[in-house]
């Protein structure tokens, strides 16, 4: 006997089948690319520019309410805590080379899996290594770049406080990268101008007090950075526990290491962090030979307001078009499209370069106008900062598309060339045409600017090379 209910033709229906929306944006690996570069790039170029603002705020406000000293011990500190910071930072390399693998693959749990892990590295490194050592070394790296001790004096609280409290920094970091790797782009935005608001009005009561709260100075600034950072981090944590972005914290499977992807994200991303020290490396022996100057306090001064502050409106633009090379040429590459994933950098490359462009007028016809906004009117450091800001009109040019190539390379997965990159254009160059100059003859201010420029030369070419190789189209990931 047949089962009538088992053999009867199911009831018809009209109802469409319900569409689910993707849940990583696809039209970074589909349809017009320029769009698609831009979409990623524009929130991080406005992000870094703001960010970048707010340095120039602070150092405007130490150098008018403190003086050009204070000036230089910013630029002092910072430079040497960016060779820390970088070096762990840049291990959120390797974690975007995944996350956009996978995510270009539409593998949600191996996305999320991996952005919890950089999340335990980075939480390791900065409370369980950097915070201790970095506090009790500080006195010997001011010491290193040859900081006169007036301006030791204003850096070394400041340097400290950077250190000890940098946990929030990091986990901003790190959450910009994995979101804009997954193709979210805004949020990494909101959080970046949230958090400048918040630093910048911290920073305005810390360094010159308000009411009962007494004026920190120079330190004030480090102060507002860091309760700023932690704030943010903490709003972030939530949101990412709660599954509300694109990433979150993986349900399951247990939270503690997972050995097999933190072998992974250092394996990508250690290059980078060695790449990282070695480029900031290089700019604290430059600092040493600023320091060597006969108008020593004069060049630290020029150079932190010049190269560390103003140069950031073409340095951050372009890690931001950075950014967004290494996004979509990553997601691409791992939806198996490798000549959209190349065309992806060349675009990039061109958006940079514009925008170099733009901000190396100012720096060309306007440098006195840039100087005198952070209250420089000496002499001797307005005439230094002439020369580097004529210097850097050109040089922009060359990193800005230095970095959309090496954004590319790095998204692919090739983090060793741009070491091997950076290695000669950051430390060979330009240390060893100062340490010529110095040896044969007497260093000017000028040979160490052209020396910059040099090393900045070197490496956007051989960066354009190596990307043209298309060496980095064999690379797999696990």
């Amino acid at each position: 006997m047949t089962n009538a209910a088992a053999t009867a033709p199911a009831p018809a229906t009209d109802a469409p089948p319900v569409a689910t929306k993707p849940r990583y944006d696809r039209s970074i690996i589909e349809g017009p690319l320029r769009p698609a570069v831009w979409k990623i790039a524009w929130p991080t170029m406005l992000t870094n520019v703001i960010g970048g603002l707010q340095g120039i705020v602070d150092h405007a406000l130490v150098g008018n309410l403190v003086g050009f000293k204070a000036n230089a011990a910013i630029g002092v500190s910072w430079q040497i805590f960016i060779v820390v910071i970088v070096f762990i930072s840049s291990l959120f390399t390797g974690m975007s080379v995944l996350v956009a693998r996978f995510a270009g693959a539409g593998d949600e749990e191996k996305v999320n899996r991996t952005v919890y892990q950089a999340f335990l590295t980075a939480i390791f490194i900065s409370l369980g290594i950097m915070a201790p050592i970095g506090y009790f070394v500080s006195p010997a790296l001011l010491n290193l770049v040859n900081a006169a001790p007036d301006v030791k004096a204003e850096a070394l609280p400041f340097l400290r406080i950077m250190f000890v409290f940098s946990g929030g920094m990091m986990i901003f970091f790190m959450l910009s990268t994995a979101l804009r790797s997954a193709g979210d782009a805004r949020t990494p935005m909101m959080l970046g101008i949230t958090m400048t608001v918040l630093n910048l009005v911290l920073n305005i009561i810390l360094i010159r007090g308000l009411g009962p709260i007494p004026a920190f100075g120079t330190k004030g600034s480090a102060m507002g950075t860091c309760i700023a950072s932690g704030l943010i981090a903490v709003y972030s944590l939530s949101k990412l526990w709660s599954g509300a972005w694109v990433i979150s914290i993986p349900r399951g499977g247990g939270y503690g290491p997972n050995w097999s992807i933190i072998r992974s994200i250092f394996k990508f991303g250690l290059p980078t962090g060695i790449q990282g020290i070695a480029m900031n490396i290089g700019g604290v022996f430059m600092l040493a030979f600023i320091g060597s100057l006969a108008q020593s306090a004069a060049a630290q001064a020029a150079f932190a307001v010049a190269y560390t502050e103003l140069f950031s409106l073409i340095t951050w633009t372009a890690v931001g078009l950075m950014g967004a090379a290494a996004a979509v040429a990553g997601q691409n590459l791992g939806a198996r499209k490798p000549d959209r994933a190349d065309a992806a950098v060349h675009v990039a490359a061109r958006f940079g370069f514009a925008g170099a462009a733009f901000v190396g007028i100012f720096f060309l016809f306007f440098p006195r106008q840039l100087l005198a906004i952070f209250g420089m009117n000496e002499p001797a450091v307005v005439e230094i900062g002439v020369q580097l800001l004529r210097v850097l009109s050109v040089s922009g040019l060359l990193i800005a598309v230095a970095l959309t190539y090496t954004g590319g390379l790095q998204g692919t997965g090739d983090t060793r060339s741009p070491l091997y990159i950076s290695i000669i254009s950051q430390i060979v160059v330009p240390l060893g045409t100062c340490f010529v100059i110095q040896q044969t003859g007497t260093l000017d201010p000028i040979d160490i600017w052209l020396a910059i420029l040099a090393g900045h030369a070197t490496r956007c070419v051989l960066s354009v090379i190596r990307f043209r190789q298309g060496k980095w189209r064999s690379i797999a990931v696990e």
